[in-house]
């Protein structure tokens, strides 16, 4: 055989084999992609997103659109060829797949946390525009989780209301760690609390609960830090009641970033007039109660989605400002917001069109 037919089929039999290598070997990486926008005014499989019974509610226009973000699942490993099409596409992103799924974490174990991120995303939605429109809501802290095989498995149960830690009337869910390690391991702490069932039963006929009882648990050494410290084993959190009813119908949708949206869609119900004066805005971030937002995964992903869908703004966290601003897609203004209070001013503007001033976000 000549040299050079020899090289030549040489060089093809190692492409091949590169190329079946690049198909059958996995990578650890994960892909991102955008993912669908919703309209937090309209509707969603034939419901309303924002379901409000029990107040004068007004039409509302144009679009306020959460964004997502399609990622792969906890157990698909991608192979080099899918990565170096993922690294080369302009719309997706490929990532660590430890960035996704940290510490092994399952699809299932993933899917419960961003289930349980999401609905926490919704209470603080519905108290930050509450408290926007000066709406009374009343709070509690509640134990969030208890974990398992701690001092206060089978004591104290998720839903139980925190009135006192050892007598000291507890206000924020800060305080009950607080209070707890003022203790050293091994020490008892009592626990004043509303039952879960008895708030659950109180609330169901509008009323406040005032049977309480008292708990004793003994602390136990904390094993995540390198300091002795004592602990219970749970979690506080801080539960609501709302006025009246406030209902997001989103199935299949996962993690805290819709909060700010939501809040402008409830925000813009409750009100007469349209919010965004028949513009499509989109948007993403986290919220919490006092209405202050937070940054958010995926924000080159939401952009490219929410532009896709039509949007002509999008109301960008102040701390993801500059990663958006890298590739902003041709036709999307970004607006840089840290407050509901910075969106709602923005949203003023932009539905008056006088949008010269608008906060913008740089790559510094």
């Amino acid at each position: 055989m000549p040299r050079r037919t020899a090289t030549m089929l040489a060089s093809t039999l190692m492409l091949i084999a590169l190329l079946c290598a690049g198909v059958l070997i996995p990578v650890p990486y994960s892909e991102m992609s955008p993912g669908p926008t919703v309209n937090t005014l309209g509707e969603h499989d034939g419901e309303p997103v924002l379901q409000i019974t029990g107040r004068k509610t007004y039409a509302t226009s144009g679009h306020l659109n959460m964004t997502t973000v399609r990622v792969t699942s906890a157990d698909y490993r991608m192979n080099l060829v899918e990565a170096v099409y993922g690294w080369l596409a302009h719309d997706n992103k490929v990532v660590p797949h430890d960035t996704l799924y940290p510490d092994g974490k399952t699809e299932e174990e993933s899917t419960q946390e961003n289930a349980e991120e999401f609905s926490q995303s919704q209470e603080s939605a519905k108290v930050a525009a509450l408290k926007e429109l000066d709406i009374p809501v009343k709070s509690w802290v509640i134990v969030s989780t208890v974990v398992k095989d701690s001092p206060a498995e089978g004591k104290l149960h998720a839903g139980d209301v925190i009135k006192a830690v050892d007598g000291t009337t507890v206000k924020e869910p800060g305080d009950v760690a607080e209070l707890v390690t003022e203790h050293t391991p091994g020490q008892d702490v009592v626990f004043t609390i509303v039952p879960a069932k008895e708030q659950a039963a109180a609330e169901k006929e509008n009323k406040t609960a005032t049977k309480t009882q008292d708990v004793t648990i003994t602390t136990a050494t904390s094993d995540d830090t390198g300091k002795r410290r004592a602990i219970v084993g749970i979690s506080a959190g801080t539960d609501h009641t709302f006025p009246f009813s406030i209902d997001i119908k989103l199935a299949d949708v996962g993690g805290p970033s819709a909060g700010l949206m939501f809040a402008l869609g409830i925000y813009d119900k409750l009100t007469p007039g349209s919010l965004t004066g028949g513009k499509f805005v989109a948007g993403t971030g986290t919220i919490d109660d006092e209405g202050k937002v937070g940054p958010i995964g995926g924000i080159e992903m939401k952009t490219v989605g929410a532009r896709s869908q039509g949007a002509q703004y999008f109301l960008t966290p102040e701390d993801n400002c500059a990663a958006a601003a890298k590739d902003t897609p041709s036709g999307l203004r970004l607006v840089k917001v840290d407050t509901i209070d910075d969106a709602l001013t923005a949203l003023q503007d932009i539905r008056s069109g006088d949008t010269a001033d608008l906060p913008k976000c740089t790559t510094k």
